[in-house]
């Protein structure tokens, strides 16, 4: 463990685990078609990466980058960095995001997303955090619900760093 983290929250094990009944799901619910996968950036790589070789059906992917947060707070102020380069507009799109804590970015990707003219448009995320919501947004699929507590690893960072950790952790308030 590193020495940043307090404790491990999900293991690496329980993360495969966990990724393997997503995307079980996912095949079936969209099996016969093809799904745009839109990963929200940087957070979902990993989580992109290990859900993606275990689904059975065709698939695009894509990326945005959205922002709100500085340091570990929320702005409130979404902003745009990189948008789509497909156009999504009659396909079947699943958001992929490795947390949803306050729901602004989601619910700000979704009205967005959805004036593009999606045949559907779903959110799969790695990591919800539910006490904190501020903004309803409805989760197709989630792979854990935790606590309101600070996490990072498999992709989730603080300051850029901790994203390669394989587990997710709880980082130490002497760290932040």
């Amino acid at each position: 463990m590193h020495e940043d983290v307090e404790e491990v929250l999900i293991s690496e094990k329980e993360l495969q685990e966990r990724i393997k009944k997503l995307s079980r799901g996912i095949s079936e619910e969209y099996k016969g078609r093809c799904v745009t996968l839109v990963g929200v950036l940087k957070g979902c790589v990993l989580f992109l990466s290990d859900l993606l070789k275990q689904l059975k059906i065709e698939t695009n992917v894509d990326f945005m980058m959205l922002s709100s947060y500085a340091g570990a707070q929320s702005t409130g102020v979404v902003r745009t960095i990189l948008d789509l380069k497909q156009n999504i507009e009659g396909r079947d799109v699943l958001i992929i995001e490795d947390i949803v804590d306050s729901g602004l970015t989601m619910n700000y990707m979704l009205k967005n997303l959805k004036t593009r003219g999606p045949k559907s448009l779903e959110i799969c995320t790695l990591l919800d955090k539910p006490s904190c919501r501020k903004a309803r947004v409805p989760i197709k699929y989630a792979g854990f619900v935790i606590p309101d507590k600070f996490v990072v690893g498999y992709g989730l960072d603080y300051n850029e760093l901790y994203r390669n950790l394989p587990y997710i952790g709880v980082l130490k308030r002497s760290a932040l």
